[in-house]
């Protein structure tokens, strides 16, 4: 979704009222219950988000003049900057060392890259066809790309080849590099 993201993107950019500052927060934590105990931390009551709208209609939010999250169509994304900094708040998979080059290169992770030793999915009843997950990789420390599940993960396991995961965002793409 980043890989030709730059400033020339951006249309506006606009303050956003507190009384549209409370919709987000609950629709981020009814997205992502587990960010319920770190929301007022996360957008605290007296600073300042921004909305940025940008091409092909995504709409970026920034607190502090850092990207937190963006929105394409109904889903608020998280950026990996806000994924590193509350990293156990979000439904993850991991990859297996052999397809780490991939990812940070922009690929979309293929099932066997899912399911191999080294690889790992949650237990069931596993993730729905959809959900927006955090891609770990195999013996590192922090996420290293956002993507949406193209496939639930009892079918990655089970029919275990084709596209599992269509990347939006990962480490060292335009959004990684962003500043306002």
């Amino acid at each position: 979704m980043f890989k030709k993201f730059s400033k020339e993107d951006v249309h506006s950019r606009s303050k956003v009222k507190s009384s549209v500052q409370r919709t987000l927060k609950t629709k981020l934590v009814s997205q992502y219950p587990k960010l319920e105990d770190v929301i007022d931390e996360l957008i605290p009551k007296k600073s300042q988000i921004e909305l940025i709208k940008c091409e092909d209609k995504i709409q970026l939010y920034t607190v502090d003049e850092e990207v937190l999250f963006f929105q394409k169509f109904n889903d608020l994304i998280p950026s990996l900057k806000l994924v590193h900094k509350y990293p156990e708040a979000f439904p993850t998979v991991q990859v297996d060392r052999g397809a780490i080059k991939f990812v940070l290169s922009g690929a979309n992770i293929m099932c066997p890259g899912l399911t191999s030793a080294g690889a790992s999915l949650p237990e069931a009843p596993g993730l729905e066809k959809g959900t927006i997950v955090v891609i770990n990789a195999e013996n590192k420390e922090n996420a290293l790309a956002i993507g949406e599940l193209m496939m639930s993960t009892e079918e990655i396991k089970s029919i275990n080849k084709g596209h599992g995961v269509e990347l939006i965002h990962h480490l060292g793409d335009p959004l990684w590099h962003f500043t306002l």
